[in-house]
């Protein structure tokens, strides 16, 4: 098994520990080069516009133009003989994301294609299979299932998903501020409710953050009322299976998309083994940001959240927002327990306590309906 060493204090670690439990710094191979590589939190998230193609750098006349990615110009192609590909709705580490519609049925779709030079890459092809083959077990209104894995004669890999119209809880908290309770519980239930089903099929998701919850409008807004959203969980690339064997765990540790450093508990950021309850506290970090506009530890990086998270205690709901419930305060700090024993067993357990901070009101009566 190799091992990895701190820069700072030479402490030793073996794979697949990513950072120092001493004072948090990125652990380096015996050889020299970083374990994993620093990534800032993408929050808002914002992406890059594609290269304009009538720039001169982008000229096909230019002999020193790099040759075009066919995977980042599908748009207006017709993609397997099977989708019909529109507007490139992103890209991450691993893919670019397209809008697309289904000719067969004409229903519209979200198609992520692997980058070609990962097409290449045997682990890469075997994460974005595994995230399939984890991802067509889902089946839940909050959860965001896979519908097919594919790939074409020109050997593109791709993953079909249904499109959701709305937008990533982390661009309407930047556009609107911290929520309400009235506004905030109902989504984090719902959440929980993804969350528990995925759990029960031995599917942890290990990179829950606001970039990763969808919120879709539900039904028509009379003038006046708050829209009524439903919150389904997206991205299950980094999921595991908790029986999952030896060569999936090898992957997960080397996989080239490693988890959001702010969001990760302290089992996943000493490399420890995971369950259901390392979701639980992502799932409370995230709330607490819902509720404040700020992470529950102090910090001027993501490594300095990270020591906090290994040394100290999460910071008080109510000290940030006084005007919030005390029992909503409670159940973010169980939540947020350094050691899992502590936290809640379960996210149904989680959902309860979080709906019984809004039990005695009419939005409690509409849970228990």
């Amino acid at each position: 098994m190799s091992t990895r060493r701190c820069p700072r204090c030479q402490a030793t670690y073996p794979a697949p520990a990513r950072y120092c439990v001493k004072d948090g710094a990125l652990l380096v191979e015996e050889a020299g080069r970083p374990a994993v590589s620093p990534r800032p939190r993408p929050h808002p998230l914002r992406l890059p516009d594609p290269p304009d193609p009538r720039s001169e750098a982008a000229s096909p006349h230019d002999p020193l133009a790099p040759a075009p990615d066919p995977a980042s110009t599908l748009s207006g192609k017709t993609l397997d003989r099977r989708y019909r590909v529109g507007k490139r709705l992103g890209e991450g580490g691993m893919s670019y994301v397209y809008r697309a519609e289904e000719l067969e049925t004409g229903r519209q779709v979200a198609v992520k294609i692997l980058l070609p030079r990962l097409s290449r890459d045997p682990a890469s092809v075997e994460r974005l299979r595994r995230e399939a083959t984890i991802a067509m077990r889902l089946d839940h209104p909050n959860v965001c299932p896979i519908l097919r894995l594919g790939e074409t004669p020109e050997r593109l890999i791709y993953l079909v998903m249904p499109f959701l119209e709305g937008e990533p809880l982390s661009e309407q908290e930047t556009r609107r501020g911290p929520f309400s309770v009235s506004e905030g519980i109902p989504l984090l239930v719902q959440v929980c409710q993804g969350l528990q089903h995925a759990h029960e099929l031995q599917i942890i998701h290990r990179d829950l953050k606001p970039e990763n919850v969808m919120l879709v409008p539900e039904g028509k807004v009379a003038g006046g009322e708050a829209p009524r959203y439903r919150a389904v969980v997206m991205d299950f690339g980094l999921a595991k299976e908790r029986r999952a064997g030896p060569e999936v765990a090898k992957l997960t540790a080397t996989g080239i998309v490693l988890g959001t450093p702010e969001f990760m508990s302290p089992e996943q950021i000493r490399g420890k083994p995971l369950d259901g309850r390392s979701d639980v506290y992502a799932l409370g970090v995230l709330a607490f940001e819902l509720f404040t506009g700020q992470l529950p530890f102090p910090g001027k990086s993501a490594q300095e959240t990270m020591i906090a998270r290994l040394r100290g205690a999460p910071a008080r709901l109510r000290e940030v927002r006084p005007d919030l419930p005390a029992r909503l305060e409670s159940v973010l700090l169980r939540a947020l327990a350094l050691d899992p024993a502590e936290r809640f067993g379960s996210m149904n357990e989680m959902a309860h306590e979080l709906e019984g901070v809004v039990a005695t009101g009419v939005l409690g009566r509409l849970f228990r309906r």
